[in-house]
């Protein structure tokens, strides 16, 4: 999508987060319905489940799917960690060196 009619500022704040989303922003589009959660569920480990569900809510919040996946303020990955029963949300940066994804490691 061509973007040069917007200044720098706003072409930064399109494609990546300046700030960390609201509670009522979480809510709205980090909440993961059924539907999220089957698809989530197709992965197996606890990493890639969590690398999902952080690009299922980004391309809700910004409508896009972001340069790197994992650049997301902290209580977003807290956020979506704690809907899927996740203890240790640090797990989503092992997802970071599969490949994400479509990767062919077992996940």
């Amino acid at each position: 999508m061509p973007a040069e009619f917007l200044s720098a500022e706003h072409r930064a704040a399109y494609v990546s987060f300046i700030e960390v989303p609201s509670l009522s922003d979480l809510e709205k589009f980090f909440f993961l319905d059924s539907f999220d959660r089957n698809v989530i569920a197709q992965s197996r480990a606890d990493s890639h489940r969590l690398g999902v569900a952080v690009q299922i809510g980004t391309v809700r919040y910004k409508g896009l799917f972001l340069e790197d996946p994992l650049a997301v303020p902290w209580p977003v990955v807290d956020y979506l960690a704690e809907q899927l029963g996740i203890g240790d949300a640090s797990q989503v940066n092992r997802w970071r060196g599969c490949g994400g994804i479509g990767c062919c490691c077992p996940g």
